[in-house]
């Protein structure tokens, strides 16, 4: 239906085919804490009505308790939703070498423009903030096409085609609106979505970050995260609520620098149980404690049981003296994946270059985190007993991506910004930090992205530096590993890694699909010189790894939103991400990517309705996304 465009240029990089695990080097966690969780009530799909997306006061236009997500600060320290301690400093990249062959031919079967700004700014009659970035999540399965952002959802047929309209996350989760801009009151702040369809229960979850705020917008320090189950995405779903802010708090254990945040949630599932993976920052300070790790019982949320039973993990220390960071724990294509030795066993990789977990500001590593969690079967019993080993795998040095540099184009907002009658009309006043230029784009640090679980391996990617065309870029980096368990101890061996790059632009925020064949895709942000922010993907062959690059939707203008001007946060901090999201279906995979679908100049931007370059993004903000079901 769709043609697809080969670049050419693409260059692959360093694929290794090497065993380059550590020997003896597997630790255990501490021990397991078990709680009780209930469930709080049920939320359905259903549409609110639209709001105009008209700019406000920046009051209630923009939340300023969000930062980072909100772009309105420095990324210097942890100090609100997706935390990073990376500076801005950028460490330089070695990766050099040639690809090997890959045996996939992708083919592109449709794709359509998902959940763009205005939809979210829009969404429960306008009574939402303007966000950054939109934290991709995707699901599918039974027939549905569920995308989720910051903060909203909607549930599509196969072909593109809505079931309904858009569906705010307060509401859908049973809260008062994030701005009520009539009366001026705020509710909770909700981030960081994401999803995935289980093939054993056949019911999709939903999890979100949820945090407490004042009815003046101050946050509280009480956050949790929310977890939506059901069968059917168009209908009802069952919610749980899980305290993370580990001071003691509704159950939760008591850790140092608490209350905490429990950030960057992402989810797997094994054979047994649902897991969620968190980073645990101080609420108010800057202290990093670890990554913790949630186990469930999948089928006792697939039921809807009334209460069920949470083993939380901790990981401070766990990694050969290292905290854990960005534990991103494994999905599967199929039931005939899972790993049933050890009476259940579900696997996660991480990596170990950040300063969450060395402590210091090199940003470099040369091994990745392989995790198993065994005897996941006792998750459905009354006394959850599961054990956390851990074991690092060596691979090619890998270090902090520079930011994504854009293709020059049209920026009414920054243009905006630079005219006082323009500025003045959104800010009140003449822009006091101007001029004001076009950005480029946060390349995300060197957390581990989606990982996959696929007959025996595992399959994850992450940022990186790269040197391509005689430049260091911000490229992928990627990885094929095998686990097992020889004599009760976790081993994993290195199939196959490389790193990927294209000369004279940047490829961010990666996700790996792979079908039960082992054929997939791997997903990204393409921009540079050559690009104006795009969706794109590369054939991704389950032996040999990443090979050309296609482009599934190219961009039509540069990034153009409030978080990259210095209006908005000096110095600002240009915000992309923060991850993208695959889906399998069968043989097929579905993709999502964060892209940009419009371009308009600033009299467009300035003519009725302000801002809105007739209807096609918001007075601050212009990110879209693009899903695409490809037959790799």
């Amino acid at each position: 239906m769709f043609r697809t465009r080969l670049l050419v240029a693409a260059t692959a990089l360093a694929t290794a085919l090497a065993w380059l695990a550590v020997p003896g080097n597997a630790s255990a966690a501490p021990a397991a804490d078990t709680r009780h969780v209930q469930k709080v009530g049920t939320g359905s799909y259903q549409v609110t009505g639209t709001g105009s997306g008209l700019p406000a006061s920046l009051d209630t236009e923009i939340r300023r308790d969000a930062e980072p997500d909100a772009g309105l600060t420095a990324a210097t320290g942890p100090s609100g939703a997706h935390r990073s301690l990376a500076p801005l400093r950028r460490a330089p990249g070695t990766a050099k070498g040639a690809a090997g062959p890959v045996h996939t031919n992708p083919r592109l079967l449709r794709s359509f423009d998902g959940l763009n700004h205005r939809d979210q700014r829009t969404a429960n009659n306008g009574n939402q903030f303007s966000l950054e970035p939109p934290d991709q999540a995707l699901c599918v399965g039974n027939g549905y096409v569920v995308e989720a952002v910051n903060d909203a959802f909607r549930v599509y047929n196969p072909d593109g085609s809505g079931r309904t309209g858009v569906v705010d996350l307060n509401t859908f989760y049973g809260y008062p609106p994030a701005i009520n801009r009539t009366t001026g009151v705020f509710g909770p702040e909700i981030t960081d979505p994401t999803c995935l369809y289980d093939p054993t229960t056949r019911h999709f979850f939903l999890v979100v970050l949820t945090l407490e705020a004042t009815a003046e917008g101050d946050l509280t320090g009480a956050n949790h995260l929310d977890i939506a189950v059901t069968p059917d995405p168009a209908g009802t779903w069952d919610i749980y609520r899980l305290d993370v802010t580990d001071d003691g708090s509704n159950g939760s254990p008591v850790h140092p620098n608490c209350p905490c945040i429990g950030d960057y949630p992402h989810i797997g599932v094994d054979a047994h149980g649902f897991y969620i993976t968190t980073n645990e920052y101080s609420f108010f300070g800057t202290e990093y404690n670890s990554a913790q790790i949630y186990a469930f019982s999948k089928r006792a949320l697939a039921r809807g049981d009334a209460d069920v039973l949470v083993t939380q993990l901790d990981t401070t220390a766990a990694d050969q003296g290292r905290n854990g960071f960005t534990i991103w724990p494994a999905q599967s294509p199929s039931t005939r994946d899972y790993d049933e030795a050890r009476h259940g066993t579900a696997y996660f990789l991480s990596s170990n270059a950040a300063e969450e977990a060395t402590g210091t500001q090199e940003y470099v590593s040369t091994s990745i985190v392989t995790w198993s969690l065994t005897n996941t079967r006792s998750l459905d019993t009354a006394r959850p007993d599961v054990q956390l080993q851990n074991t690092r795998v060596g691979v090619r040095r890998y270090s902090l991506p520079p930011l994504s540099d854009q293709k020059p184009g049209p920026v009414p907002l920054a243009e905006c910004l630079n005219d006082d009658p323009c500025a003045t009309v959104l800010l009140g006043e003449p822009d006091p930090a101007k001029p004001e230029v076009e950005s480029p784009l946060d390349s995300n640090d060197t957390r581990m992205q989606q990982v996959t679980y696929v007959n025996g391996k595992l399959y994850g990617a992450l940022d990186t530096a790269v040197t391509v065309g005689g430049a260091t870029k911000a490229g992928i980096g990627w990885y094929i590993v095998r686990p097992r368990i020889q004599h009760e101890t976790l081993r994993a061996d290195l199939v196959a890694q490389g790193q990927l790059g294209l000369a004279g632009n940047n490829l961010i925020y990666p996700a790996i699909g792979i079908n039960a064949a082992g054929d997939g895709v791997m997903s990204f942000t393409l921009v540079g010189t050559g690009y104006h922010p795009s969706a794109a993907y590369s054939a991704f062959d389950g032996r040999t790894g990443a090979g050309a690059i296609y482009l599934a939707k190219a961009g039509v203008g540069p990034q153009d939103g409030f978080s990259g001007y210095k209006a908005f946060g000096n110095p600002p901090r240009p915000r992309w991400g923060d991850y993208g999201a695959t889906a399998v279906d069968g043989a097929t995979i579905w993709v999502a990517a964060e892209y940009v679908a419009q371009s308009c100049t600033l009299m467009e931007y300035e003519a009725a309705p302000f801002g809105s370059c007739g209807g096609t993004r918001t007075a601050l903000a212009n990110w879209a996304t693009r899903i695409s079901q490809i037959k790799p």
